[in-house]
């Protein structure tokens, strides 16, 4: 299994090929469907819109989001293709990565004029800020 690292470097290469290749502004699920078939080819396990369950105050919600890739199972993929991101788009993100208690996620906008502008590695560093006695869900 590779690290984090390299997953992410073969993330970004892919995704700046592929803007450069199909240019902006295509949709979404174009993107996320080539992205995620030659990362396959790669050899990596990738799930699409791969949905994510919560659990709060005693209540369950399946499905409550979706991923839009998981690679490896471990590195988050949020893709946009928009004009421009803002940062409730690096908000949402970091939000799947506590929800999902996982390091990293790319935020990849293939909507811009190029990539350079539209590419976000997000890390989750959240860190509780009571010790664990004092905390109500732990």
């Amino acid at each position: 299994m590779a690290d984090i690292d390299t997953i992410t470097g073969d993330v970004i290469d892919l995704a700046l090929r592929l803007h450069r290749d199909l240019g902006p502004g295509l949709l979404e699920s174009v993107y996320e469907m080539v992205l995620a078939s030659k990362l396959t080819a790669m050899g990596y396990t990738v799930a699409r819109q791969h949905p994510v369950d919560i659990a709060f105050e005693g209540l369950r919600f399946d499905a409550a989001f979706r991923i839009d890739l998981l690679v490896d199972g471990r590195l988050l993929v949020e893709i946009k293709s928009v004009e421009r991101l803002t940062a409730v788009h690096a908000k949402q993100l970091l939000t799947y990565l506590r929800l999902t208690h996982q390091p990293v996620g790319l935020l990849i906008n293939f909507g811009g004029a190029t990539l350079k502008e539209g590419l976000k590695r997000i890390v989750n560093d959240h860190r509780p800020s009571s010790s664990p006695p004092l905390r109500l869900n732990h």
